[in-house]
């Protein structure tokens, strides 16, 4: 994978730094739903999602867009498999943002932290479900609770971001929509960011298999505030 790839906004493009709040946080309710393993609930919310998308400018309104048009095209079955095979089957599309950096060593259990006293500051009640550094529940967090908070997190989570995306890039998912969509609402890449992601890049997750379940949250337990035609996380 290489860094000389990492993308760069086009002439005409908006930068996140001109994106409004509520339209930074629209693209990242739609974004949680959209990286969040497609059911039935959530392919009939894709017309209201891409009226919503709508009133985001490029390139982050029309990203989410096209990754909609290619999730009609496709049966909710393939759309699923897709999904499954894209996150759950290859290490370096993980939606887990501090697997990158630790894989499943103990040192995770501390970079799982940062993420749990920011909901827990929140507000937002823990659980036992899902790993509170899965993409989709931090963008949902930076959407629907905290958003001050929730982007603090996706930019010090910045370089993954981008690997998860470069990643997408070169497995030709449409789901790299998404993440040029979630990556516009983000500042632009820095050189200390590039070199991170050379590293992470280069070295890859660790392997070191330890039980994670203290850390775990419940994405049930977040209570969104209400985006036009765009209902709760399941």
């Amino acid at each position: 994978m290489s860094p000389l790839r990492l993308g760069k906004r086009g002439p005409g493009t908006t930068s996140a730094e001109h994106l409004s709040e509520q339209q930074r946080r629209i693209v990242w309710r739609i974004a949680a739903l959209l990286l969040d393993y497609p059911t039935g609930q959530t392919l009939d919310l894709l017309e209201e999602m891409t009226a919503a998308a709508g009133s985001v400018p490029a390139p982050a309104g029309p990203a989410l867009v096209s990754f909609v048009d290619d999730a009609r095209r496709m049966s909710p079955m393939d759309l699923a498999a897709h999904y499954v095979e894209t996150f759950d089957l290859r290490r370096r599309s993980c939606l887990h943002l501090t697997y990158y950096a630790y894989g499943d060593t103990r040192k995770r259990g501390m970079a799982l932290l940062r993420f749990k006293h920011a909901y827990k500051a929140a507000g937002v009640t823990l659980g036992d479900h899902e790993l509170p550094d899965h993409l989709a529940v931090v963008l949902e967090f930076a959407a629907t609770v905290d958003p001050a908070s929730g982007r603090r997190l996706l930019v010090e989570y910045r370089p993954v971001v981008e690997l998860l995306r470069l990643s997408l890039v070169e497995g030709g998912s449409p789901y790299t929509h998404v993440l040029d969509a979630v990556s516009a609402t983000l500042p632009d890449l820095g050189t200390a960011d590039r070199r991170r992601i050379a590293e992470l890049a280069a070295q890859g997750p660790p392997e070191e298999e330890v039980g994670l379940e203290p850390f775990a949250m419940d994405p049930l337990a977040m209570e969104p505030t209400t985006q036009p035609g765009i209902g709760g996380r399941r």
